[in-house]
Order: C-alpha cells, then structure tokens, then sequence
C-alpha cells in the first residue's frame, strides 16, 4: 500500500485514516479509531467501542497489518482502561505478533 500519490504535479500524502469496526462499509459499526500517521509511526487516537466493547487482541492484529501494509515501522495507541489512561508504543512486525515496547 503506498502512503502517497502523484496526480499531475501534486503529491499527495496519507496522513489520517479513520477505522470502523464494521463487517460491511455503511452499516453501524461497533468500534472506530482516529489514525495520524507522521513518517513511519502511526498513532492511534479516539479509540472508542460501542458499549464499553474490549479492544482484542484480534483487533489489535489488524491495526498492526494495516500498519505493515503501510509500510510503517512503530504505531502508538492511547485510551482509557479501568478509568486510567494508558498509552503504548508497538513495534510493528511482519508475522502479525507485535511487540510491545512498554507495558
């Protein structure tokens, strides 16, 4: 997947990307994510589930092949667990484990 496109003398760059938990585009989505990608990190924003839904890890494993198709080397993520906020940095692999570099 490219994160630019040239069209005539202008390129331009993926910078923001916005996923939905949906098993068919327009029908409501249980999950949606704000995604800011600078150079080759991701960060994952707003991640919000409909009625308090867990985050998976599943799910995690497919923000994490997103990211790979990107071409991006780390993704970082924030949100709220138990009423606290926490913020962790993934490096991005290739076999679809991502490896956390805090916890």
């Amino acid at each position: 997947m490219l994160k630019h496109v040239q069209v005539g003398e202008w390129i331009f760059e993926v910078k923001v990307v916005r996923a939905l938990k949906v098993s068919e585009y327009g029908k409501p989505y249980s999950a949606i994510a704000n995604c800011n990608i600078n150079g080759d990190t991701m960060y994952i924003d707003g991640l919000m589930t409909k009625n308090e839904q867990v985050f998976t890890k599943s799910d995690f494993k497919v923000f994490n092949e997103f990211c790979h198709k990107m071409g991006l080397k780390q993704c970082s993520y924030h949100r709220y667990q138990n009423g606290e906020s926490i913020t962790k940095d993934v490096i991005v692999i290739s076999t679809n484990e991502p490896t956390l570099q805090n916890e």
